[in-house]
């Protein structure tokens, strides 16, 4: 990919860091942990990554997860960006350890007692299985492909730090729930297959996502359709993460040419395209 559409999205990120250290996802807003996390990927190496990652170690909660602002006292999905971060600068002190607790002790609420015993039983067959278990946005809701897939990045880099049967078993369990959620047309929607039985179809940043997510040889033909999506015809966003999930594979996209958007998650998941897509390589599945 050409070097000025790199600088064009690095020197845009630097000028419109917080003076708090985060980034917002609009400059002048306040900031959020998703860009922020993907602006101090981007610009790994360099102060303005430090003071990234000073903020986001003070919203971390007691329970271990991290706060997607801190005004929002809540507990989020945001956590396993946290930890990819903390991986890539290779801090594996107390914040990396209570993060990768947190993501071992969370998962998806998809059925409830009632739903599993008819679904055992035969009386109905669920949209999911509820053996597998991903992760959800917040705690106390279903699993989405997007949280599942960014919690399995940062425990499978974890894993180098963290060789124990907790987080081997919780990422084989991530990785059944997310072949399982798996559309009918070979790629992945935001959530469920089917809902009640009517099959869902796939889209490209899902699909993208997912493969990141697995990094496994067994969706050779996932990444065959992926390779084959017009990638300068789908959405912004939907490239970025195209971008990302082609080249942890091995495969490279055409180097673009356009201006920087205001949108800043963007612009910082366009430079991670571009040069340091491989601090979300993991080597592959558990």
């Amino acid at each position: 990919m050409g070097d000025s559409y790199l600088d064009a999205r690095l020197h845009a990120l630097r000028r419109t860091q917080n003076p708090d250290g985060g980034w917002p996802y609009f400059a002048g807003k306040q900031s959020w942990l998703e860009p922020t996390v993907y602006a101090a990927l981007a610009l790994h190496g360099e102060p303005a990554a430090d003071r990234a990652w000073k903020l986001l170690q003070s919203w971390q909660t007691r329970s271990g997860a991290f706060r997607p602002a801190a005004d929002v006292q809540m507990e989020s999905w945001g956590t396993a960006l946290c930890i990819t971060l903390a991986v890539a600068r290779g801090e594996f002190g107390d914040p990396f350890e209570r993060g990768v607790e947190w993501l071992l002790k969370t998962e998806g609420e998809d059925s409830n007692l009632l739903t599993r015993a008819a679904s055992v039983v035969g009386l109905f067959k669920p949209d999911r299985n509820p053996r597998y278990h991903g992760w959800p946005w917040k705690p106390g809701t279903s699993s989405w492909v997007e949280p599942t897939a960014h919690a399995l990045v940062a425990l499978k880099l974890a894993s180098a730090k963290r060789q124990d049967r907790d987080v081997t078993g919780r990422i084989r369990l991530g990785q059944a729930e997310l072949l399982d959620l798996r559309a009918s047309d070979g790629g992945w929607n935001y959530g469920n297959r089917t809902v009640w039985g009517v099959d869902l179809p796939s889209y490209p940043e899902t699909t993208a996502l997912a493969l990141i997510g697995l990094q496994a040889s067994g969706v050779k033909d996932v990444l065959d359709a992926a390779r084959k999506i017009g990638i300068e015809r789908v959405s912004p966003l939907a490239r970025a993460w195209l971008a990302i999930a082609l080249r942890l594979y091995g495969v490279a996209t055409p180097a673009p040419t356009a201006p920087p958007t205001p949108d800043l998650m963007l612009t910082a998941l366009e430079a991670l395209g571009c040069a340091n897509y491989r601090y979300f390589k993991t080597g592959g599945e558990a």
